[in-house]
């Protein structure tokens, strides 16, 4: 580990923390009984993954401080699996079986959806330009 590699990702952690909660404060006031906060930064965090990753394999000359800041950083920071495990696990403990369903459905389906969508818009936009 080298210490640009450990600021970038820091760096990237940061933002994209505080994206998440900027998202969490926005969103999960309109759906109390789905934390669409933590839904959006998964979903977002998918789709730009997928974009990270055509960018990364067509420019394949981004220094590895970018890619770690992006990935490791920035999307480690703004997803989050813990969350969305504990906002599952509050649901079934409430016994609100479906809405649990719904959450785990759309975290899991959502974000390889948009993983895969992502990647395919990237790889269309840079073969186009």
């Amino acid at each position: 580990m080298n210490a640009v590699s450990a600021l970038a990702v820091a760096g990237g952690a940061a933002i994209g923390a505080l994206l998440r909660w900027l998202l969490g404060l926005g969103l999960n006031p309109l759906l109390p009984s789905l934390p669409l906060g933590t839904l959006a930064a998964n979903l977002v965090g998918g789709l730009l993954m997928g974009v990270a990753m055509a960018l990364f394999a067509h420019f394949e000359t981004i220094p590895l401080a970018w890619r770690l800041a992006a990935t490791t950083g920035f999307l480690g920071g703004l997803t989050t699996f813990s969350a969305f495990s504990g906002e599952t696990v509050h649901l079934l403990e409430r016994q609100q079986w479906n809405w649990a369903l719904v959450l785990v459905t759309a975290h899991l389906a959502g974000s390889l959806l948009m993983t895969a969508a992502g990647l395919a818009a990237t790889r269309a936009l840079l073969r186009t330009g």
